[in-house]
């Protein structure tokens, strides 16, 4: 892995270099072995969080793990295009528009103990909008070289805080063209709640049962790019013990091991079937 300024993650993208690459700051990396016409995303995978943050935050390490998506990266990790990011979300937030990704409360729970000042906003806002410049880019290149493209934009959440049950996997779909897509939203419910998972894990597969597809890395996407649809797909913490802070390895590798092959399969599919 190579650290790359942002100019050059974009030049190598314009001339259809392979690469994989570190930011610069360090908030993000990306992989592409081939420029196939799939993406796989985790936006939300990372923990990283600034020093220089650390004595204002109100939050715990824990806090902030446990809103954030850990693993998500690991289940899609062997495929030719992942682009993740490393900061917390806690820091700034990839999923939501630049005027409200460096959050003053985070979940019901006041994030700083002194405001931030106008330096520290601009260090996190430049990060979000590095990203986004590589995620423009990106997505054109593949538009160009295949008339469409589907991203799998991988989350997770925290069940065991509902009141009642809740599906395994979740597909928001509220903020994409569901007349167009829809077969193809459905066929990637279907796969999702075929995979099958370890320790007698319930495995069940719904679309906006718990979260709609409002993100902000959704909405970029779909309202810059005609023949692009983005897949929020977002799994139970099955995979880990929220409370305690503890992965089960085994469910996150039976995951990645399916998905190697169902992504791929869907993803054909969806070429085959989605004209430009």
């Amino acid at each position: 892995m190579e650290r790359l300024s942002i100019n050059t993650i974009i030049d190598r993208i314009n001339n259809q270099k392979t690469f994989e690459a570190v930011s610069e700051d360090y908030s993000f990396t990306l992989k592409i072995q081939d420029y196939v016409h799939y993406v796989c995303a985790a936006i939300h995978d990372g923990h990283e969080f600034r020093k220089e943050l650390w004595d204002n935050c109100l939050h715990s390490e824990y806090d902030r793990w446990y809103e954030e998506d850990p693993e998500t990266k690991n289940m899609v990790i062997n495929h030719p295009i992942v682009i993740a990011g490393r900061d917390s979300r806690f820091e700034y937030d990839l999923n939501r528009f630049p005027e409200e990704a460096v959050f003053e409360t985070a979940w019901g729970k006041q994030l700083w103990r002194n405001p931030l000042t106008e330096d520290e906003r601009q260090k996190s806002l430049k990060k979000h909008d590095s990203f986004y410049k590589v995620v423009q880019t990106l997505i054109s290149k593949l538009e160009e070289i295949h008339q469409t493209c589907v991203v799998y934009d991988m989350h997770s959440y925290n069940w065991q805080r509902w009141d009642r049950e809740v599906p395994t996997w979740n597909l928001g779909t509220k903020n994409i063209d569901n007349k167009r897509f829809g077969s193809m939203i459905e066929d990637w419910r279907q796969v999702l709640s075929n995979l099958k998972l370890p320790n007698g894990i319930k495995q069940t597969a719904a679309i906006n049962n718990t979260f709609f597809g409002n993100g902000y890395f959704l909405r970029f996407i779909t309202n810059n790019f005609n023949n692009t649809l983005v897949l929020a797909t977002e799994i139970a913490k099955i995979y880990c013990d929220e409370y305690d802070q503890v992965i089960y390895p085994e469910v996150v590798t039976a995951v990645e091991k399916q998905l190697r092959i169902m992504i791929p399969e869907h993803a054909a599919h969806f070429k085959n079937s989605i004209k430009a």
